[in-house]
């Protein structure tokens, strides 16, 4: 059994609340757009598994760290980590051919800023963007996603409110 905290777009902003929320975590996951080394670095000496994909804005410092595709094996699960992949019936040319060819169980990414969890009953996978946890972005509310992954199930999934990004100062 796995406790799992999905995060993206965090554009190189640093809470503390990331620590609270995430800190007990078996495997944080990153869907790109960290925005900073520092940032990463942060996530990384936080001491579970830290799994990233690199986004947009990201440079070549994180480029360099975190690939572009990522996909792994979480439990009995297999898991797709990309930061720009779309929402069922509408997936990115990107990774639309590989999700066709070979569905994971998981797909998670980032880039829209929109919280969704989503099953996808034509390639039965679960679809998760975790919304945006930075300040940068047209989204109202910083979001993360935590679940438990046992074997081949997922289990306590839910949302995290951060707070609201207007009221948050950089």
């Amino acid at each position: 059994m796995k406790r799992i905290g999905i995060i993206s777009d965090t554009h190189g902003y640093w809470d503390n609340k990331y620590e609270y929320y995430l800190g007990n975590c078996d495997e944080i996951w990153h869907a790109g757009d960290i925005g900073s080394l520092e940032v990463a670095d942060k996530f990384e000496a936080m001491k579970p598994i830290f799994r990233a994909v690199c986004g947009n804005i990201d440079d070549n410092t994180l480029r360099a760290r975190y690939r572009e595709i990522l996909r792994f094996k979480c439990e009995n699960i297999d898991v797709l980590l990309k930061h720009i992949g779309g929402y069922p019936g509408r997936y990115d040319r990107s990774v639309q051919g590989m999700l066709f060819a070979s569905p994971p169980n998981l797909f998670v990414d980032g880039h829209s800023h929109i919280l969704k969890i989503q099953f996808d009953k034509t390639l039965n996978l679960l679809h998760i963007n975790p919304g945006a946890a930075g300040l940068r972005g047209w989204h109202k509310e910083r979001t993360l996603v935590r679940l438990t992954i046992e074997g081949n199930k997922f289990t306590d999934c839910e949302v995290i409110t951060l707070g609201n990004k207007q009221s948050e100062h950089i």
